[in-house]
């Protein structure tokens, strides 16, 4: 990356970083992104203006402590024209009048704007996805009950969990914080992880979207396995390290 890179693309990686470690330092970022300090200290000021994060003395820390996930809003707004070809290509890989369980979070939320109107009874892990869905006739809504998040809108808790791990489903369309091949999938939240893999549990084949810095993060709860996930959409700029590992697992990877 240089000075050129759009502001957004520099706020996603920070923001990123944030989710993971809670914490950045400016001089780390400006190496990473190529961009002077000054411009770094600028990104981080504006994101400071929209509750994303505090500035301290180098750097920055996440405002809602380590290992937390980012607001919603703030999570929809970052890379949403990547999401976009992300989900295109999982909305392809679905077929007419297959059942499915859609996990929460932004991209999946475009994947639903991709299958609305679509003869598909679909499981949405999230109110988001189901009030997208919900708009249009043609799918068939199963909700898993149980308690939702506020703001994020996710379902979560024993009951939810043990909705979904009782079916029986065509696909599992998952995202999530991250994907790092030694790792497998993880996420930042306990309540997350259980609902995830009682998705993929519940699944004939499993379909993992994420963007490509994904696959070099960990977070603190595991979900799966690589060898869980039968097909991998990620994008070009995926460390192809990281790609070669999925596909030595078997899973057949596709790239936009």
């Amino acid at each position: 990356m240089n000075e050129h890179v759009e502001s957004s693309e520099r706020a996603e990686v920070i923001l990123g970083e944030l989710a993971l470690s809670g914490r950045v330092a400016v001089a780390d970022l400006a190496e990473r992104l190529g961009a002077s300090e000054m411009t770094i200290r600028r990104d981080l000021e504006a994101l400071e203006a929209q509750d994303c994060l505090r500035r301290v003395r180098g750097g920055a820390v996440a405002v809602a402590g380590r290992g937390a996930a980012l607001p919603f809003a703030t999570r929809r707004r970052l890379g949403w024209e990547t999401k976009q070809r992300l989900a295109a290509r999982v909305a392809a890989l679905v077929g007419d009048r297959e059942t499915l369980v859609l996990d929460n979070g932004t991209t999946c939320l475009a994947v639903a704007e991709r299958l609305a109107g679509r003869p598909l009874t679909v499981v949405p892990l999230s109110l988001h996805a189901a009030t997208v869905l919900g708009e249009r006739t043609g799918v068939r809504l199963i909700l898993p009950g149980g308690e939702v998040e506020p703001v994020e809108l996710a379902f979560r808790g024993s009951r939810a969990v043990e909705s979904v791990r009782a079916l029986h489903v065509d696909v599992a369309v998952i995202s999530g914080c991250a994907a790092d091949p030694a790792h497998g999938i993880t996420s930042t939240t306990l309540d997350d992880a259980d609902l995830k893999r009682a998705a993929i549990a519940a699944a004939g084949r499993t379909v993992l979207v994420v963007e490509g810095d994904k696959l070099a993060r960990t977070a603190t709860f595991p979900v799966a396995p690589v060898t869980d996930v039968d097909t991998l959409v990620t994008t070009h700029d995926a460390d192809p390290a990281a790609l070669a590992a999925y596909r030595e697992g078997g899973v057949d990877v596709v790239l936009v």
